[in-house]
């Protein structure tokens, strides 16, 4: 237990700097919107193109792999989706409530977590395994979103294209798959824009934290943090245990991806589709505030 807490730690302490500049107002909300540009937007797709560009991805992608992580992922979110549509009645509250018991903040949390527990190799896996995360939740919360309102399907597909997560990740497939080497100061310079990456995220997530009340629906949010940070990775572990028999070593590196806690672009969604964002919002604050303890649990069980 001692070790799993100082395991954890300095990713949390992290955290609790960036929370505590903003509560301080070290920070002001124009302050907080640069810095979280800059490492959204240009430090973590610089670390993303970098590490699959460099990765062996023969050696980290395996069908059993991917499907021990999105079968769970797919069910939790269409047992959800499902359980609150017989409860409401409606499509787009539904999905939104499915996406905030299923979206995991896999930059933000998941991959810190996962490289200070089995070192920086598995990066590369982590960015294969969440790919498609992002663009198959979203796209299937639109979809189901799109019953009851009239979505822009163009503009949406733009923002899933350019999205700062996705389209590094692609890119540096892409360079990985055709052998294309960067001329060496543009890697090299891309490599110092990386290296804040982690520590940057965490950091602004922290300070963030700030302004994201817990409002109404606690009762509601509290239920989709419990789903996200506890039932999701039983429901992976059991899969990669029973199912496709992954080594641990993988095992955990799922399990530690889908307890991550709920990802702020969840909350954004919901805003922008005006359902449910105040008990989104309370969820990315709550299953963020759980996810110390249930990462401790993880850890010890696997």
């Amino acid at each position: 237990m001692l070790g799993t807490l100082t395991l954890i730690f300095p990713l949390i302490s992290i955290v609790l700097i960036g929370f505590g500049c903003a509560r301080l107002k070290f920070l002001n909300q124009d302050n907080l919107a640069g810095v979280s540009r800059f490492i959204f937007y240009v430090c973590i797709p610089a670390f993303l193109f970098l590490n699959m560009q460099g990765a062996e991805l023969t050696e980290v992608v395996s069908l059993g792999l991917l499907a021990s992580f999105y079968l769970p992922v797919l069910s939790v979110y269409l047992s959800v989706l499902l359980v609150f549509r017989l409860i409401n009645k409606q499509w787009a509250k539904s999905a939104v409530l499915a996406l905030g018991a299923s979206y995991s903040n896999t930059v933000l949390i998941g991959l810190p977590i996962a490289i200070q527990a089995l070192g920086k190799e598995v990066a590369a896996t982590v960015f294969v395994i969440i790919t498609f995360h992002s663009a198959l939740l979203f796209l299937l919360t639109y979809a189901f979103c799109g019953k009851s309102q009239n979505l822009n399907w163009r503009t949406t597909a733009r923002q899933l294209i350019i999205n700062p997560v996705i389209l590094p990740i692609s890119l540096g497939v892409l360079a990985n798959v055709s052998g294309l080497k960067l001329f060496a100061p543009i890697e090299q310079g891309l490599s110092l824009l990386g290296d804040p990456a982690i520590a940057g995220a965490l950091f602004v997530l922290g300070a963030n934290l700030h302004h994201y009340r817990i409002k109404s629906g606690l009762k509601l949010a509290l239920i989709l943090s419990l789903v996200k940070i506890l039932l999701l990775p039983a429901v992976v572990w059991l899969c990669a245990t029973y199912l496709f028999i992954l080594p641990t070593e993988q095992t955990l590196l799922l399990v530690l991806i889908s307890s991550a806690p709920l990802g702020v672009n969840a909350y954004l969604v919901a805003k922008e589709l005006n359902t449910h964002n105040d008990i989104l919002a309370s969820s990315v604050v709550l299953s963020t505030v759980l996810s110390a303890f249930s990462y401790v649990l993880w850890l010890n069980w696997v």
